[in-house]
């Protein structure tokens, strides 16, 4: 876990890993979460007012990553194989880094697998804009360390 410290972290100094090994650089990473839907729960014997409130299911969000094209296929390859049927999980890690770019929070995905790819919105009347794709990832675990 990250030392506490007065000033948050700024939400720009951050990698992807994928399978251990830096993943290029993205310029936007969204939907790192996780929810807990709660089941209610009451005794025969008790009261109609008294309801239990059970932990149920745990739901991980989608994670969006985006990035700049740079001529890699690596994230399209990655979806065409999970298309293809052929096993796609990878373990994908967020890091969060410091000012001096050192490690504070690292947020791993377990067996992440890609869910969409979206290519670049292309404008030719928006010269000084990038092309940029996005990969959805589905996963079955957050943590936090």
């Amino acid at each position: 876990m990250p030392v506490q410290r007065a000033n948050p972290y700024g939400a720009f100094n951050f990698l992807v890993e994928i399978d251990n090994v830096v993943s290029a650089g993205f310029s936007e990473v969204t939907g790192l979460g996780m929810e807990i839907t709660y089941i209610d729960y009451r005794n025969g014997n008790e009261p109609v007012s008294n309801v239990r409130k059970l932990p149920g299911l745990r739901k991980f969000s989608n994670v969006v990553l985006k990035r700049g094209i740079t001529g890699s296929a690596e994230l399209f390859n990655w979806l065409k194989s999970a298309a293809e049927g052929q096993a796609a999980q990878r373990g994908v890690a967020v890091i969060l880094m410091d000012e001096q770019r050192n490690e504070v929070i690292r947020w791993n995905l377990r067996r992440a697998q890609p869910q969409k790819w979206s290519g670049p919105h292309l404008n030719a009347a928006a010269p000084g804009t990038i092309a940029i794709e996005e990969l959805v990832i589905t996963h079955e675990g957050l943590e936090m360390v």
